[in-house]
């Protein structure tokens, strides 16, 4: 079937998912896709239409409206603390077995809710509560399921609009977490299957999505969308601190998954410490242990030389470090959109990159591209680096590459034009 959008026909309410943020709370910093999501909400409490909020829970499914959304929000971001876990958490044999952090966060969605229900309930709830013409949201991967779609459906006159970020599950299986694949493609079945309109990060990820809906017998309509990059302000970035200042040293950010490619990246520290350990640059290496590496994670538990790990920072400490590096490594084997290499430019620090297509797409030629599964170029890159940066001869970079970069206002500007 076509992906062809037909004419706006503008929602008269917005209803956003937020079940991805609501299940990372408590895990970490956040994700790119974490952050993504945040965006929305930030988007969505600025429209002037009604504006909801859904969330799968435990005990079924909790609907926000406006002000709880903005009391959300509030927790989400560390100004208001999340309260004690209430008597439902404490009586139901589900919530028992949960962390404290996970019954805190439910119970204050069920304080902030306009309404709550069962899984069973879900259909019932949003026709009660949603006008006609809303359009539900989700752009965070999570709650794809069928029930879900065909409850909104049950609204009059709604619209479901996912946000693909990639299909690298699927194109990548061998880099999965366990049961990850089969989870991945039964929501990607769904979205084929439901979605009113699908919205994609790059061509890459359209491209990638469109050869398996194509396969599964719909291609929803669609449109290309660049996520929005931004970093904290200028003056609420610290200043180095710590065992690194004065020293140079290079940045990895992401998630320590296979597919990020931390192999290689220890492979050419063991040669740079081997050659000269005492004039070797540093390797700091920012993101929460992932899945499937083992390999890894053993080597980085030696305390290699030359190589810090870093799992917890918040972002302003992270933006502090990628602004004083020589440069930010990602070696990733594949990406839909690539969130840390463009952050790396908006804090002047000149990202070297694998060269996937869709770097090519997102920042033309601002980065150092070299090809992953060469080794000693990018050993070569590192030292020249290092070079140029003993000898004052390196400059970060200026206003003239950032300006390039995609923004959330653009993004929003094409996607609430067709929701």
């Amino acid at each position: 079937m076509s992906g062809n959008l037909s004419a706006p026909n503008p929602s008269k309410a917005l209803c956003l998912d937020l079940s991805r943020l609501i299940s990372r709370e408590g895990r970490g910093p956040w994700t790119g896709i974490d952050r993504v999501e945040a965006a929305y909400l930030n988007a969505f409490l600025n429209q002037p239409k009604p504006v909801f909020g859904l969330t799968r829970t435990s005990l079924g499914y909790v609907l926000l409206d406006r002000q709880g959304l903005s009391g959300l929000r509030e927790r989400l971001l560390g100004n208001t603390p999340w309260g004690s876990p209430d008597t439902t958490s404490r009586l139901s044999r589900v919530l028992r077995r949960s962390s404290n952090s996970k019954r805190r966060v439910e119970s204050d969605l069920r304080r902030l809710r306009l309404a709550r229900c069962s899984k069973a309930g879900l259909a019932r709830m949003l026709r009660r509560h949603l006008p006609a013409g809303t359009s539900w949201v989700n752009v965070g991967h999570t709650n794809l399921e069928a029930r879900v779609f065909k409850a909104v459906k049950a609204v009059p006159a709604s619209k479901a609009c996912i946000l693909i970020h990639d299909m690298i599950p699927l194109d990548y299986p061998e880099f999965q977490a366990p049961g990850m694949v089969e989870t991945f493609t039964r929501r990607m079945k769904n979205v084929s299957r439901f979605a009113d309109l699908v919205v994609y990060n790059s061509q890459q990820s359209q491209d990638d999505a469109k050869r398996y809906f194509g396969d599964w017998g719909r291609v929803p309509p669609g449109i290309i969308a660049h996520l929005g990059v931004e970093a904290p302000p200028a003056d609420s970035i610290p200043a180095p601190s710590g065992p690194l200042k004065g020293k140079p040293y290079f940045v990895t950010t992401g998630t320590i998954e296979p597919r990020k490619n931390h192999a290689m990246l220890l492979d050419v520290w063991e040669k740079l410490t081997a050659s000269d350990p005492n004039s070797a640059p540093h390797l700091v290496i920012i993101g929460q242990r992932g899945w499937n590496n083992d390999a890894v994670f053993k080597r980085l538990d030696t305390a290699p030389r030359g190589v810090t790990e870093l799992n917890d920072l918040n972002d302003l400490d992270m933006a502090a470090l990628t602004k004083g590096a020589i440069a930010a490594l990602f070696p990733s084997v594949a990406e839909g959109f690539g969130l840390p290499p463009c952050e790396a430019v908006l804090l002047g620090t000149r990202p070297v990159v694998n060269d996937l297509p869709v770097y090519r797409e997102i920042l033309g030629n601002i980065p150092i591209y070299a090809n992953a599964k060469d080794m000693y170029s990018w050993l070569k890159i590192i030292t020249d680096l290092t070079a140029d940066h003993e000898a004052g001869t390196s400059a970060h970079l200026g206003k003239e590459a950032y300006d390039t970069l995609p923004t959330w206002q653009n993004h929003f500007n094409q996607v609430l034009t067709v929701l």
